[in-house]
């Protein structure tokens, strides 16, 4: 056993062998510089690491950019991995793509925090991303699952494995819930590659707007995940709507920036809900389960590319499977059968139904994490992790026992946990567990031992040993 000391010591080092050359790498840094650093911070627990950005747009960027910088350089390397395996194209067709697709279409503040964060990477010591490589990767998702797919048009041989969607979220409220209050909860689904840098949690408070704590990966300005409080009251969280097969509408605005909009600026559910839907290009095509912890309502906006519907309750429940509720974009804009429980939708869609029933006036954040962790595979009709489970594990689905619309043991699922009720929103806190709601570990090496056909996903996706649930919260 290794003494207590010793591991500290041992963390300390591990900690200013990665702080300490980006101070060193930014010896040239103006006094402003300095000044905007000062009001920002990075600390890691139980998985996650945590960041505090604040000021204006150009100074939290360099934050962002700064404190980072290697997680942002990994972030970037594995996008450009999974784009040349996924497409059989490069990262500079998607550079070029990205900036005629979206530049001239950002707000001015948005523009000026990812120049911030270029301008922190230059000065951390990372020359080789700018601007127009941070553009590409926050709008990765649309890019490589939305635009890409409608410019090939031939979906069914070039759509991405993680096109077909993922996550499980649910929120409440009135009777379903504990205290009567809002109790929301949310786990990311995405390749375990995308995973590597997506832990963490981000406390942004901006000069204008409305303080957001949310949990996001390196480099995006944006959620992604999404899962996010604001200190205007309103939380929320989403689920992709699968089997999507609209057209793409190139004259529409970036998911992200129309989503870090809302999160900011919103000052109601139905505020946020027509910021998204103003200008919508289609992509990144999701069911958003809002709540207000100020009315205890709460909302639901599918968002289609021609069609959405939003809805709001004061009692009752919404939740997200990744297979769309309204008829309109279910039947004109996917191809989802509604009914076939075989499917991972479908199939999480009647866990929801049943978890609901069985805990209806009960729920509360402890509740949430259980809920989040199981593994009740409902066509089958027993526990059984994999595609079909609300705690996801595509790597465990074998194609024959375990069906899925993805390759069979594609190393993707669940890879984490988020938890908050409304007293917490108010404290601008909230729970998150990483590695999987679970808490199954994930060891990469020895998955691509047991699967040699993923390879080409050696040295590209992280380790994830089991975490215990832990409280983030805003610092001031």
């Amino acid at each position: 056993m290794i003494p207590r000391m010793n591991c500290l010591a041992l963390t300390i080092l591990l900690v200013c062998s990665l702080v300490c050359p980006l101070y060193s790498a930014g010896g040239n840094l103006s006094p402003e510089q300095k000044q905007w650093l000062e009001r920002a911070d990075r600390s890691e627990r139980e998985g996650w690491i945590f960041v505090h950005l604040e000021g204006g747009p150009l100074a939290r960027g360099f934050q962002h950019g700064y404190l980072l910088a290697p997680e942002i350089a990994k972030a970037i390397r594995i996008d450009r991995h999974l784009i040349r395996w996924q497409t059989p194209e490069d990262f500079t067709f998607f550079v070029k793509a990205a900036r005629r697709l979206f530049h001239n279409r950002l707000d001015t503040e948005i523009k000026a925090e990812l120049e911030g964060m270029a301008l922190g990477l230059e000065q951390a010591g990372v020359k080789d991303i700018g601007y127009p490589e941070l553009l590409v990767h926050n709008s990765i998702h649309e890019l490589l699952w939305y635009w890409w797919p409608w410019v090939k048009k031939d979906r069914e041989k070039r759509m991405p494995e993680d096109r077909a969607g993922g996550c499980s979220a649910f929120i409440a409220t009135g009777s379903y819930t504990a205290d009567s209050k809002i109790v929301m909860a949310h786990n990311t689904w995405t390749n375990y590659a995308f995973a590597s840098t997506r832990n963490f949690i981000m406390d942004v408070v901006p000069d204008k707007g409305h303080r957001i704590m949310m949990h996001t990966s390196a480099g995006f300005i944006h959620s992604g995940s999404d899962f996010f409080i604001c200190s205007s009251g309103i939380v929320g969280t989403e689920t992709t709507i699968g089997d999507f097969t609209h057209d793409y509408d190139t004259t529409g605005t970036a998911e992200f920036s129309r989503v870090r909009k809302a999160m900011q600026y919103a000052e109601s559910l139905d505020q946020w809900a027509q910021t998204m839907i103003e200008n919508n290009s289609g992509g990144y095509a999701n069911s958003w389960l809002l709540g207000d912890i100020r009315s205890g309502e709460i909302a639901r906006l599918e968002l289609g590319c021609k069609y959405h519907k939003f809805e709001k309750k004061t009692d009752g429940v919404f939740f997200g499977s990744n297979i769309a509720e309204d008829r309109d974009i279910l039947l004109n804009e996917t191809e989802s059968n509604f009914s076939d429980i075989r499917k991972g939708s479908v199939a999480r869609k009647v866990s929801w139904m049943r978890l609901m029933k069985t805990f209806k006036g009960r729920i509360d954040t402890e509740v949430a994490k259980t809920m989040l962790a199981d593994h009740y595979d409902s066509y089958l009709g027993r526990g059984n992790p994999g595609p079909r489970s609300i705690c996801g594990h595509y790597e465990l689905a074998d194609g024959i026992t375990n069906p899925t619309t993805r390759a069979p043991f594609y190393p993707s699922g669940a890879i984490d946990g988020k938890v908050v009720d409304a007293e917490m929103a108010g404290q601008m806190k909230f729970w998150a567990r990483w590695g999987s709601s679970c808490g199954t570990p994930f060891f990469a090496d020895q998955f691509i031992d047991r699967h040699p056909q993923y390879e080409w996903l050696r040295g590209y996706m992280d380790d994830r040993p089991t975490s215990n649930w832990a409280v983030f919260e805003k610092r001031d």
